[in-house]
């Protein structure tokens, strides 16, 4: 069984596979996309850190300080997204990335590790169990879904930004704040704007461009943010399909 990791690094981010989509053709435009985007945020202490195989099997996290999400606490590490996946589940990988990513926030004298999850299982978040089971806690809550959990070495707790429990905005146009990190994003964006363009669906698509308007958010970010009818709806990413259930779960709500 395999067993070697290698970290992403300026001079191989062009070669290596970035591992969550290594097969999808209609979303290598987003894999390089997302390329682009590590390399601008590896100066920065961002690590991505991956079995060195063909494989959906990583860790993605950043100091929190210059992490683009609406969290605010002082020395630690934040996880976007921790993702194995297939065949290689129940062989250990899971843990060794957590390890090692726990073990480097010790090593550069952070007081811990938080990550964005929330009370049941949700797409494009970090399973809530697993990471209990390593010690962490919930030390903040949003919406009553939405959690903030840590492993604190040191007894500080970080937390939500004041502006994300807002959880609602104005305009009530379908609304999206999206980030570059994600390779999915491109194309699901694109298929989004179809759908919207044909069946005259208002659509305001908000690109998030800096650690300033990620941290000032009006709601609970990763990478991906939904609103309709003025109201927060998910962090889910859309596709065509996902977006028709979405817009008729919400209109039969309101009726």
């Amino acid at each position: 069984m395999n067993q070697t990791y290698i970290n992403l690094t300026p001079e191989n981010c062009d070669t290596q596979h970035v591992c969550c989509a290594i097969s999808d053709k209609k979303h290598q435009a987003g894999v390089q996309t997302k390329r682009a985007w590590l390399a601008a945020r590896m100066t920065e202490g961002h690590t991505f850190r991956k079995l060195d195989a063909n494989g959906k099997v990583f860790i993605e996290y950043a100091p929190l300080e210059t992490a683009w999400v609406p969290v605010q606490g002082d020395g630690f590490l934040y996880i976007y997204c921790f993702w194995v996946s297939g065949s290689y589940k129940e062989q250990g990988h899971g843990k060794a990335l957590l390890s090692h990513c726990i073990e480097d926030a010790r090593q550069q004298g952070k007081s811990g590790v938080c990550v964005l999850t929330a009370k049941k299982k949700t797409p494009f978040l970090t399973d809530k169990k697993y990471m209990l089971k390593y010690g962490f806690e919930v030390v903040d809550t949003i919406a009553d879904q939405y959690e903030l959990l840590a492993l604190s070495f040191d007894g500080t707790k970080p937390s939500f930004m004041a502006r994300a429990r807002e959880m609602c905005i104005e305009e009530q146009a379908l609304t999206i704040y999206y980030g570059l990190q994600c390779p999915y994003i491109p194309d699901c964006m694109k298929q989004v704007e179809k759908y919207c363009t044909e069946n005259a669906i208002p659509l305001n698509a908000i690109p998030v461009e800096t650690l300033e308007q990620a941290k000032n958010l009006p709601c609970v970010f990763n990478n991906y943010a939904v609103f309709y009818q003025g109201k927060f709806q998910t962090v889910h990413l859309l596709n065509e399909g996902y977006l028709k259930k979405l817009i008729g779960t919400v209109l039969l709500c309101t009726d």
